[in-house]
């Protein structure tokens, strides 16, 4: 396991530098910036994208709640906006009959199943905004 990067104390985070301490792709935080309104991302005179430690945070706090606790974008927005969603994370929602069935016949796990479908859904929003 690697160690935490540490994040240096300043007033303003250049884009580049946000994106290597999320260590994340632009097209990925532009997304981001579209579906979670607490990701201001200011601009500096010279047009060039700056962000603030709390927009770090957050960024940082999205990339935790979809890659390593499994939420769909829906679930952070939830989380990010202080609710709790119905239950700790999409692997515990109770799976429905079609669920089951595609999940046995792919020999998945019925609980990764609805991960995978939140997953699907969110690649398929992604998709039609870049082909906008």
């Amino acid at each position: 396991m690697s160690k935490p990067t540490r994040i240096p104390d300043k007033l303003y985070y250049k884009l580049a530098e946000v994106l290597k301490l999320a260590a994340i792709q632009p097209y990925v935080l532009k997304y981001w910036e579209t579906e979670f309104p607490q990701l201001a991302g200011g601009k500096q005179e010279s047009g060039q994208r700056v962000y603030t430690r709390q927009d770090l945070d957050s960024i940082l706090r999205i990339k935790k709640l979809l890659y390593e606790d499994g939420y769909t974008i829906s679930g952070a927005k939830k989380q990010m906006e202080g609710e709790t969603p119905d239950a700790a994370g999409p692997e515990n929602e109770p799976a429905t009959a079609e669920q089951e069935t595609v999940a046995s016949k792919a020999g998945v796990e019925v609980k990764y199943s609805a991960v995978l479908e939140g997953a699907l859904a969110d690649l398929k929003a992604l998709l039609a905004s870049l082909q906008n």
